[in-house]
Formats: C-alpha cells, sequence, structure tokens
C-alpha cells in the first residue's frame, strides 16, 4: 500500500514538472525546437531556402526606416539568449561571396550590413549542444527604378565548426593570394633612352603649366561671380549603434512622461532587437531597452494586452539581462514579479 502511494506521489511531482516547462516555453518569443526550426519559421530566407533580401539602405523619403540588414542577427540572439546561450561573432564576413566588385564594395562600406554579417556562435553552457550560423551576403540591389532604396540578398544557415573555418579562413588566403598575384603580374618598365625622357619631362612640363593656366582662370571667374552659393547639405546615414540609441531614449522619455505608451513600448522593442552592438554605449543601451520592454510587458497593459503571456516574456528578457549580463535592475524585477 505504501509502495503505490510513493509511486503515485512520483508520478504526480513529474506531470507537475512537465506543466512547468511547458508554461515556461510557451513564455519564450521564439519557442522553437532548433535553429533550423527558427531560421525556417521566421522566414529569414526565401521558403526554398535561397537568399532573401532585406533593406539595407532607405532613400531619402524614408531615411529614419532602420536598416533591415541587421534582422537576421536580431531574431537569432534573442533565441540563442532565451535558450541560455551566449551569442557571439567567430568570424568577419570578407563579402567573397558577392560576385559582383561595385556591390561588394557598397556592402562593405555599410555599417549595418558589416555588423549583421559573418559567421555567429552560440556557446551553451552545461550538456546543450552549441551551434554556428553564418549570414552573408551574396548580392545587392536598387529595389526599383523610382526609389532609392537599396537591398542586400542575405543567406541564413548553419554550419559546423569545420565549414567555418574552411569557408572563412580560405577566403581569406584565397584573398591575399590574388592580390600577390595581381601585383606579381605588374611589369617592370623598360628603360627609356636619354632623349626620350627629356622630351617626355618637356612634355609635363607643358602640361603643368597648362593646368596652372587653367586653374588661374578658373580662380579668375570665380572672384567675378557675385551670386553666393548655398552649400547643399550632404544627408547623414545614421549608424545601427544611433538608430538603437535614437529608439531608446525616445522611449525612454514616453514611457517616463506617460505618453504615447503603446509607441514607446514598440520603440524599446526595436531597440532591444538589435542586440548587443559593438561600441562603449553598446551594452547599456542593449539591456536598459530590455528593462524598459519588460516595463512594458508587465506593468503598461495597453502593450501587454497584446501578448497573451506578457508577464512569462517579461521574465525571459529580465532572465537574460541578469544571467548573461548581471543587470541588477533586472535581478531585483524578477524579485517583484510573482
Amino acid at each position: 500500500m505504501k509502495l503505490n502511494v510513493i509511486i503515485l506521489i512520483i508520478g504526480a511531482i513529474g506531470l507537475a514538472g512537465c506543466n512547468s516547462v511547458s508554461r515556461l516555453k510557451s513564455g519564450v518569443l521564439h519557442p522553437f525546437a532548433s535553429p533550423e526550426e527558427l531560421i525556417a519559421k521566421r522566414a529569414l530566407n526565401q521558403r526554398d531556402g535561397s537568399a532573401k533580401d532585406y533593406i539595407y539602405l532607405w532613400g531619402q523619403a524614408q531615411k529614419n526606416n532602420s536598416t533591415q540588414a541587421m534582422y537576421p542577427r536580431s531574431i537569432l540572439t534573442q533565441y540563442c539568449h532565451e535558450q541560455g546561450g551566449k551569442f557571439s561573432l567567430l568570424y568577419r564576413s570578407n563579402f567573397n561571396a558577392v560576385a559582383d566588385p561595385a556591390q561588394r564594395k557598397r556592402l562593405s562600406t555599410n555599417r549595418g550590413v558589416v555588423q549583421g554579417s559573418g559567421a555567429y556562435q552560440c556557446r551553451m553552457d552545461g550538456l546543450a549542444e552549441s551551434w554556428l550560423v553564418s549570414i552573408e551576403p551574396v548580392s545587392e540591389r536598387q529595389v526599383d527604378k523610382t526609389s532609392q532604396n537599396r537591398s542586400v540578398r542575405l543567406l541564413t544557415k548553419l554550419m559546423s565548426a569545420t565549414e567555418a573555418r574552411n569557408f572563412y579562413l580560405a577566403a581569406n588566403k584565397n584573398t591575399v593570394a590574388t592580390q600577390k598575384k595581381t601585383a606579381a603580374s605588374i611589369k617592370t618598365p623598360v628603360t627609356k633612352s636619354t632623349n626620350e625622357l627629356k622630351e617626355s619631362a618637356r612634355k609635363e612640363q607643358e602640361r603643368k603649366e597648362l593646368e596652372r593656366k587653367e586653374l588661374e582662370r578658373k580662380e579668375l571667374d570665380k572672384k567675378q561671380i557675385a551670386t553666393t552659393v548655398v552649400p547643399v547639405r550632404a544627408s547623414v546615414i545614421e549608424t545601427p549603434q544611433q538608430q538603437q540609441m535614437k529608439l531608446y531614449v525616445a522611449a525612454r522619455r514616453d514611457i517616463n512622461s506617460g505618453k504615447n505608451l503603446n509607441n514607446a513600448c514598440n520603440n524599446a522593442q526595436r531597440a532591444y532587437n538589435y542586440g548587443k552592438l559593438q561600441g562603449t554605449e553598446g551594452t547599456r543601451v542593449y539591456t536598459e531597452s530590455g528593462m524598459l520592454v519588460a516595463r512594458c510587458l508587465n506593468g503598461i497593459p495597453a502593450y501587454a494586452n497584446r501578448f497573451p503571456n506578457a508577464k512569462a516574456q517579461a521574465k525571459r528578457v529580465l532572465q537574460n539581462l541578469s544571467n548573461n549580463y548581471n543587470h541588477s535592475g533586472a535581478k531585483n524585477m524578477l524579485r517583484q514579479i510573482k
């Protein structure tokens, strides 16, 4: 009789534990069993698994919009943190998958694309298996003829450690070899005779004299023009760090003043989705944005009512900040949430 009672108690405890795990999993933003499923369900690639377009440069009419080039990295960062891992850059992208040199140059000089590309590792503690993911640009283009927006095609896929090492390090070696080959292919010019050198020097002197006279003429023309030329102010493209800071500051201001709360919470979520960016303010802006998101999910009904499990999501954000960044405010708020 006692044995039967003990068995019943153990079974009840097991069922309660399963229910607790189920409730915890229902509270995450990305409740997927594997990173492969996350990539498919969040549509980071096309349905057939090919690279997907993301707008990385907005035209003048939409210049305040945030870059989409960091979306795959942001989603994967959140998923890794939800699984209890730490997401970090392993290899920088060298853009060798982009065939066109002009496209490669445009992409390699855009901070949003650079910071959203490369090979990343989700390092898991304990018995959980770590994983690597590659986010590589393959091309870029103008979205349409009537728009100044430009998009980049990003291919997101999982890799083993060996595959990532071979792909990124081999690509770097090929780049260096190509540069050496190009330098070696430059032939030494044939030595010219004395007369040829004199003639060449005379022509060079004449060319410089003509350039000097032309420059003097242009300067004289400028002085004669009385019209004041108003310089055109160049448009400034914000970096991802500036965009994240702008969203965070706007969200903090509105939440503290109690105005535009729903919009403020949306701004806080967008700032948090950028993840931890490089720079001295990167960690602070990311963690404080997370604190604002937790406040929205736990204490602002206009925003929290949009989610069936808002309190569980708030706990998940706070646990990430507490465990991975030792954030004292997150620890205090966790204790207050029952």
